[in-house]
């Protein structure tokens, strides 16, 4: 369920009534503990953290003329889900919050490779997510995706 928004603001507008606290409160949360230098934008239909071509101007090697992604998150048909690159690139990290998890939820993690899927808005662990944001800045971030994924 892509958006066609072209801001976050715009894309909040469109949530569903029930889901906008809990997008809103997502957004907070990540912005609150977000690592100076990356940037809020629309990405790929989503709300998401990229690093600017200002700051690194090789652009994601997918398409050179997209910035470098991050982190995203959307309001899906059957769910809202959070992306972070950092746990798809980093085992250690995707490890710790697996075990750190069950501090805050009594719930199963949905987990993919980099994608959390929270099926109710009560169940998204806002503090988990905001330690984690704050783990990975932009230097750390570019070093671990040109280890992972540059060839």
């Amino acid at each position: 369920m892509t958006s066609r928004a072209t801001t976050p603001e715009e894309y909040i507008k469109e949530v569903p009534e029930e889901r906008k606290e809990a997008i809103n409160n997502l957004r907070n949360v990540i912005l609150n503990n977000l690592p100076e230098g990356f940037k809020e934008e629309m990405s790929y239909g989503m709300i998401g953290y990229v690093i600017p071509h200002e700051v690194y101007p090789s652009g994601y090697h997918c398409n050179p003329k997209l910035p470098l992604p991050f982190m995203s998150f959307a309001s899906q048909k059957n769910s809202i889900n959070f992306y972070h690159m950092g746990i798809y690139a980093n085992s250690e990290l995707y490890n710790w919050f697996i075990s750190e998890y069950g501090k805050f939820s009594t719930k199963k993690l949905d987990i993919g490779k980099s994608c959390m899927r929270f099926k109710k808005e009560q169940d998204i662990p806002y503090d988990l997510i905001g330690e984690l944001v704050s783990k990975i800045n932009v230097n750390q971030w570019i070093s671990t995706y040109e280890n992972a994924f540059k060839k």
